[in-house]
């Protein structure tokens, strides 16, 4: 007895129904096709793993480079570096403009 109350007689009884619904000539091809997925799949989750050990061991060996090397501050350029616009100083005050 298989699990879940599964018998063999009832794998067969789902092997009949399959080949009566897809026939004999589309059987191999549908067989076919559904292998190439499982492979895809197997091979894209096998992928997906790498990926996530990669990205775990450079984020591990990141943080311990950015705990290694001290911090750099910048300092400010030497000269002057005021960016504010000079004053025109022929402005008319408010009281000439209310004339």
């Amino acid at each position: 007895m298989l699990r879940n109350g599964l018998e063999p007689w009832h794998l067969i009884i789902v092997v009949l129904v399959v080949f009566l619904l897809f026939g004999a000539k589309r059987l191999p091809d549908t067989a076919r096709a559904l292998g190439k997925s499982l492979r895809i799949l197997k091979s894209e989750t096998r992928a997906l793993k790498d990926d996530f050990k990669d990205a775990a061991s450079d984020g591990a060996q990141t943080s311990a480079e950015a705990e290694a090397s001290p911090q750099r501050t910048i300092q400010s350029a030497p000269g002057d570096t005021a960016s504010a616009r000079p004053v025109d100083e022929k402005r008319p005050v408010e009281d000439e403009i209310k004339k």
